[in-house]
C-alpha cells in the first residue's frame, strides 16, 4: 500500500511542478513578448517619419502603441515608475497630427513624434507640473513653458510626464536619485534595482526603454548626463541661453538648462534644432544671437574626429578600473580616427564647487519664489516657506530625506546680497576664464572628454546614493555644453563618455560625438533584469 500510494503521491507532485513550470514559462514568455516584440522599438525619428510619409502606420497608431507600452512596462510588469503622468489628449493630438499631414501641412522636424516632458516643465494642458512634489499635485500653470510650445510648434507630441529626482535633486541630503512623493522610485531598466541616476531620471529610462522616441531632461550639474550615463543613452546639456528656461521650475538661473535625451546623437540633434531660439521671457538667451541653430544635422560627420584636438580630463580616473579600461578603448578608438589626445590633469584650482552651493542656494530661493508667483492667486503654495511648511506636516515627503537645501535656501537673502555677487563672480571667473576657457585656448583644444560616469549603483532609500565618480561639474559650472554618448557596458550596466566644452561649442561637439557613436555603436536596449 505504501509504494501505491508513494507512486501516486509522485505522480500528482510531478503533475503539480510542470503546472507551476508551464505558468513560470507562460509568464516570463508574456513579460518577454511585451518588452521585446515592439513594432517601433530602437526606431529613430527618420524612420519612423517615413513610415507616416509612405503610409505604413499612422501618428495615431504609433502614439497608441507607446501608451500601451507604457501600460505594460511602466504601470506594470517591470514597472518601471519613469512616467508620473499621462496627456489625456495625446490621441486626440495624434489624430489632428495625421490630419495636417494628410493634408499637406507638417509642422516641423518633430512632426508625430512621441515626447515626454520632465515634470518640472510647465504644459498649459490637463496636465499638472509637480516637480514630483505632492504640494503640487494640482498645480496647472497659466501657460506652456517656452520648451512646450517650441515642442508643440515643431510638431511634437507631448505624451506624458516623466518622474524625477524630487525638486530636481535639490531638496535635501541622503536623497535617493529617481524617487518623488508623487511617483515614487524610478527602476532602472537595465537592471532594476539598480538605480536610473537623477534628477531627470524617468526622462532618461523611458528614452532607454522604448517607452517614448525623445525625453526633455533638465540640467543644473549632472542631472541630464547621468541619468544618460546610467541608462545607455545620448544627453544633450547646451550652453546656458541657448534653449529658454521660461516655464520651466528653477534651481540655478546661471546653471540650469533643458536639453534632448534619446536613443543617438542624430534624434537629439535634430531635437535640439527645435529647442533653441530667443525667448524675451529668459534674458540668458540673449546672448545665443548669431549663434544658435535650428538643424544640427548638419554638423554631424563619421569622420568628425579626424585632425581634432581632444583635452582628456584625468581626474575621474583611477576610481573604477572598469570605467577607466573602457575610457582606455575609446581614447584609442579615436587616436586611429585621426584625433590628438593630450592628457589634462586640472581644469580649474579654484574651490568653484564652493561658490557654486552659494550660488545655487541664493538663485533657488529667488527662483522658486518667482515661479510660485507665475502660478497665479489660485496657487496652493505661493512661496518657499510655505512649501517648507507644508513638507513638513506630510506623511510622505520626509520619510527617506530631509529638505535642508530648502531650508538653507529660505535663510539666504536677495541676489544684491554681496555674499551672492561675491560667489557669482568668483564662481564664473574660476570655470570660465581660468577653467575650460584656460585649457581649451591653452591647449587648442576642439573639445574635452572624459567618463561621464559610474554603473548605476544599487538603490538604496535609506543611504541615499552611492555617486562614485562624474565629470559634468566643469561644464555645469561654467554653463558650457557637455554631450554624453554610450562608452560600453559593465556587466550588464550601461557606461557613458562625455564631451565637453567652451560656450556655444554644440556643432563641433556634436560632430565629434556622433562621429565616436557611428564608429563604435554600444547602444543596446535594456533586458528588464532583475536584482542580482
Amino acid at each position: 500500500m505504501s509504494n501505491i500510494f508513494f507512486n501516486k503521491f509522485k505522480n500528482v507532485f510531478f503533475i503539480l511542478l510542470l503546472l507551476q513550470l508551464s505558468c513560470q514559462v507562460s509568464s516570463e514568455k508574456k513579460q518577454k513578448t511585451e518588452t521585446d516584440n515592439f513594432r517601433f522599438m530602437e526606431l529613430g525619428i527618420a524612420e519612423l517619419q517615413q513610415g507616416f510619409k509612405d503610409g505604413t502606420y499612422t501618428i495615431k497608431e504609433v502614439v497608441e502603441a507607446y501608451l500601451k507600452r507604457i501600460e505594460e512596462i511602466d504601470r506594470s510588469g517591470p514597472t518601471l515608475n519613469s512616467i508620473i503622468q499621462i496627456n489625456p489628449d495625446a490621441i486626440k493630438n495624434a489624430e489632428q497630427l495625421d490630419l495636417e499631414m494628410a493634408q499637406g501641412n507638417i509642422r516641423g522636424p518633430l512632426h508625430g513624434i512621441p515626447i515626454l516632458l520632465k515634470d518640472n516643465i510647465d504644459t498649459h494642458d490637463k496636465m499638472a507640473t509637480t516637480s514630483g512634489s505632492r504640494a503640487l499635485l494640482n498645480s496647472y500653470p497659466l501657460r506652456d513653458s517656452h520648451v512646450a510650445k517650441q515642442l508643440k510648434e515643431g510638431g511634437a507630441i507631448i505624451i506624458g510626464k516623466a518622474n524625477l529626482s524630487e525638486w530636481a535633486n535639490f531638496r535635501g541630503e541622503l536623497s535617493s536619485s529617481g524617487w518623488s512623493g508623487v511617483g515614487g522610485q524610478t527602476k532602472n531598466p537595465y537592471i532594476l534595482d539598480r538605480n536610473p541616476c537623477g534628477s531627470s531620471s524617468g526622462s532618461a529610462v523611458a528614452v532607454a526603454a522604448n517607452l517614448s522616441m525623445l525625453a526633455i531632461g533638465t540640467e543644473t550639474n549632472g542631472s541630464i548626463v547621468c541619468p544618460s550615463n546610467n541608462n545607455g543613452i545620448v544627453g544633450i546639456k547646451p550652453t546656458v541661453g541657448l534653449v529658454s528656461r521660461s516655464g520651466v521650475i528653477p534651481i540655478s538661473y546661471t546653471q540650469d538648462t533643458p536639453g534632448p535625451m534619446a536613443r543617438t546623437v542624430l534624434d537629439a540633434a535634430i531635437c535640439l534644432g527645435v529647442l533653441t531660439g530667443i525667448d524675451p521671457a529668459d534674458e540668458k538667451t540673449l546672448a545665443s544671437k548669431g549663434k544658435f541653430y535650428k538643424d544640427y544635422t548638419q554638423f554631424l560627420r563619421e569622420d568628425g574626429l579626424k585632425g581634432k584636438r581632444i583635452g582628456f580630463y584625468q581626474t575621474p580616473l583611477g576610481k573604477n578600473y572598469k570605467v577607466d579600461t573602457l575610457m582606455s578603448k575609446a581614447v584609442a578608438f579615436m587616436k586611429l580616427q585621426g584625433a590628438e589626445i593630450i592628457d589634462i590633469n586640472e581644469i580649474s584650482s579654484a574651490d568653484v564647487g564652493g561658490y557654486s552651493f552659494q550660488v545655487m542656494l541664493y538663485e533657488y530661493k529667488d527662483g522658486l519664489n518667482k515661479y510660485f508667483r507665475s502660478l497665479g492667486p489660485n496657487a496652493a503654495i505661493k512661496s518657499l516657506e510655505e512649501l517648507i511648511a507644508f513638507n513638513r506636516n506630510d506623511s510622505i515627503e520626509l520619510k527617506f530625506y530631509n529638505q535642508k537645501y530648502l531650508e538653507m535656501a529660505q535663510e539666504k537673502g536677495d541676489l544684491n546680497d554681496e555674499a551672492y555677487q561675491e560667489a557669482l563672480a568668483n564662481m564664473l571667473k574660476g570655470s570660465r576664464e581660468e577653467g575650460i576657457d584656460r585649457i581649451m585656448n591653452l591647449h587648442h583644444l576642439d573639445a574635452i572628454i572624459a567618463p561621464t560616469g559610474s554603473p548605476a549603483w544599487k538603490t538604496d532609500l535609506i543611504n541615499g546614493d552611492s555617486f562614485q565618480l562624474g565629470s559634468s561639474s566643469p561644464a555645469a559650472r561654467a554653463g558650457y555644453p557637455n554631450i554624453t554618448v554610450p562608452m560600453g557596458f559593465v556587466d550588464e550596466l550601461p557606461v557613458g563618455i562625455s564631451f565637453f566644452g567652451s560656450a556655444w561649442s554644440e556643432p563641433v561637439l556634436l560632430e565629434i560625438a556622433y562621429a565616436y557613436e557611428q564608429g563604435t555603436k554600444h547602444r543596446k536596449a535594456p533586458k528588464f533584469l532583475g536584482p542580482e
